[in-house]
């Protein structure tokens, strides 16, 4: 089994400061680091670290080959990756003394995501393999409809929050994956409890997990409600966390493993992610996970 991830893949610029800037300020740096960023490169490096296969479906400008390379040495499936003419997508991150973030992105070739490549991609794809997709290529509604006419199972990460495009792809998912506050948006509702009601009453079939931030996680299915709770750990950096837990998550979910084993090693491994600085170079190994998993026993 495979997960085709169409994502993005970015060049993170991160700033370490000691408070975000303000309008008006300049303000130095404490830190600066460049490396390999984007929610789908991010997504797709953890479900390589958690052992499952995965091929990335993107595009980067052709100058940054160096991109790809990193992603194949973390074990990245890289041959649908497009070389265009446009600027590869990049992000400006500001880290503060909290481990807070405040992300600037610009889309770039991310957004240059072809018909063609889709085609080409669900080609090689079998019954049952897993499409991953969030939102920061073009191409969603696509690739979601081509996913299911292939019978291909569907997760989305709709973030950056689209709630239109959210409420026109949702009965062709399998798998909606959001934090707190991005589903409480989707209904207008105030707390969590009542978006939980508002799924089970209007999308019984779908499963969905809500990311809680330090509270842990909240799974949700026609078969009812798990919650796990997140681990305690100095946090020094939050820039990848919800990549990390989404990458493992759906490893421990296409390898069978029960739901709740699933969801507690996802937070395993992003509890062990916000210990470091950066994006990808923050993801933990598999072995790292269970490492840690047997310490908390």
């Amino acid at each position: 089994m495979t997960v085709f991830n169409i994502g993005s893949i970015n060049i993170d610029h991160v700033y370490q400061v000691s408070h975000f800037v303000r309008p008006g300020e300049t303000l130095t740096s404490n830190h600066y680091q460049k490396i390999l960023g984007g929610k789908g490169a991010n997504q797709s490096i953890a479900l390589a670290r958690a052992n499952a296969s995965v091929k990335h479906v993107g595009a980067i400008n052709q100058s940054d080959q160096d991109l790809v390379n990193q992603l194949a040495q973390s074990g990245v499936g890289t041959a649908l990756i497009s070389h265009v003419t446009q600027a590869t997508g990049h992000a400006i991150i500001q880290v503060n003394q909290e481990a807070e973030n405040a992300i600037v992105l610009f889309a770039g070739a991310n957004h240059a995501i072809t018909g063609t490549q889709l085609q080409e991609t669900f080609a090689q794809a079998q019954a049952g393999d897993w499409v991953l997709l969030q939102n920061e290529t073009n191409g969603i509604d696509t690739a979601i409809s081509l996913a299911k006419a292939n019978n291909l199972q569907v997760a989305f990460n709709p973030a950056p929050m689209d709630k239109t495009l959210v409420e026109q792809v949702i009965e062709q998912i399998d798998l909606l994956i959001v934090n707190e506050v991005e589903a409480m948006d989707l209904f207008n509702v105030k707390s969590v409890e009542a978006a939980q009601r508002q799924f089970s009453q209007q999308h019984p079939q779908l499963a969905v997990i809500i990311t809680l931030g330090s509270a842990g996680v909240r799974y949700l299915d026609k078969d009812g409600v798990i919650d796990v709770a997140a681990f305690n750990v100095q946090a020094i950096d939050t820039t990848a966390a919800g990549d990390t837990f989404i990458g493992y998550c759906l490893a421990g979910l296409m390898s069978e493993q029960p739901i709740a084993l699933a969801l507690r090693q996802a937070c395993a491994a992003s509890a062990l992610c916000v210990t470091q600085n950066g994006a990808s170079t923050s993801i933990p190994t598999l072995e790292q996970v269970t490492q840690f998993l047997e310490q908390q026993a």
